[in-house]
């Protein structure tokens, strides 16, 4: 009996088995070589061999060059809108006359100035303004040497930071440069007015 050596079927099999992409129902895509091979066959004005020689084919990259996702208004608006923001972030704000506490180590980084706590870990980074600041606890280890700061927000979540210190003493100096960047700048809503009727 002879036997045949290679596919009997010139069609690729089909199912989960052989694609794990696979759902039924849908039919697979033609592969760009077929459908290339049928359009330049079937196109007006083909040669012999099935290459086209249409104006419009070889205009169509020049149409693609000129025609840039920022040529049209609500693009350009986009553009302008994001340098503006640049151009902001790149101009530093004149700081103010007032306390800054900074701390870090060689991962974390913790900096509470007139414009809020900022927190970064490794390539992590959080900003928060003293709007939306609920409370700021300090802890310190029991041993070793490590001081974590967490900022609480009035949704009820926190956000923990550990900072190795070089030695215990700084705890001392972390804590009353932190407590007078609190007390400078944020604002607990314990003074409400008197007047209230």
């Amino acid at each position: 009996m002879e036997q045949r050596i290679g596919s009997s079927s010139s069609k690729p099999l089909e199912g989960a088995g052989f694609d794990p992409a696979f759902i039924p129902g849908l039919t697979a895509p033609a592969t760009g070589r077929e459908e290339d091979a049928k359009d330049t066959k079937d196109a007006p004005g083909a040669d012999e061999d099935g290459t086209v020689a249409d104006a419009a084919t070889e205009a169509a990259p020049e149409a693609e060059e000129s025609e840039k996702p920022g040529d049209s208004p609500a693009a350009e608006a986009a553009e302008a809108v994001e340098a503006a923001e640049e151009s902001e972030d790149d101009e530093p704000e004149p700081a103010p006359d007032g306390p800054v506490f900074e701390a870090s180590d060689r991962r974390a980084a913790l900096v509470a100035d007139h414009r809020g706590v900022r927190l970064r870990l490794d390539d992590q980074e959080c900003e928060f303004r003293w709007d939306e600041i609920g409370a700021v606890e300090t802890e310190t280890a029991r041993f070793g040497k490590r001081y974590t700061v967490t900022v609480h927000t009035p949704d009820r979540r926190w956000y923990p930071l550990e900072i190795d210190a070089d030695s215990r003493r700084r705890f001392a100096e972390w804590d009353a440069a932190l407590d007078e960047v609190l007390d400078a700048y944020f604002d607990d809503g314990a003074e409400e007015p008197a007047d209230r009727v």
